[in-house]
């Protein structure tokens, strides 16, 4: 989990009064991170695009990293467990030269 100084904590309220300033400490790289609070309850958190950006592109190369690991482990299966299209197709009642 993680944690959030005093000063990263904002209030939606005192975000909508102070949005420029709440926004050049996120550019101006004075503060990491802002959490924005609702009723008492953290809800979002304002970070720079710079670190969003390396933080989508490390999640997209994680997602990779899993479809890479499931295409592996499939590729181990015995051909014996595989279906043809043909007896698929057969098994749901689909004619093929109708696609």
């Amino acid at each position: 989990m993680v944690a959030y100084s005093r000063d990263e904590i904002i209030s939606v309220t005192d975000l909508a009064r102070n949005i420029s300033s709440t926004l050049n400490s996120i550019v101006k790289q004075t503060k990491e991170k802002i959490a924005i609070s609702k009723n008492n309850k953290l809800e979002a958190v304002i970070i720079d695009i710079e670190e969003y950006e390396r933080l989508r592109e490390a999640y997209e190369m994680m997602e990779d990293m899993e479809i890479a690991k499931l295409v592996e482990e499939r590729r181990k299966t015995p051909k014996e467990a595989y279906i043809s299209l043909e007896d698929a197709a057969k098994e749901f009642g689909i004619d093929l030269d109708e696609l």
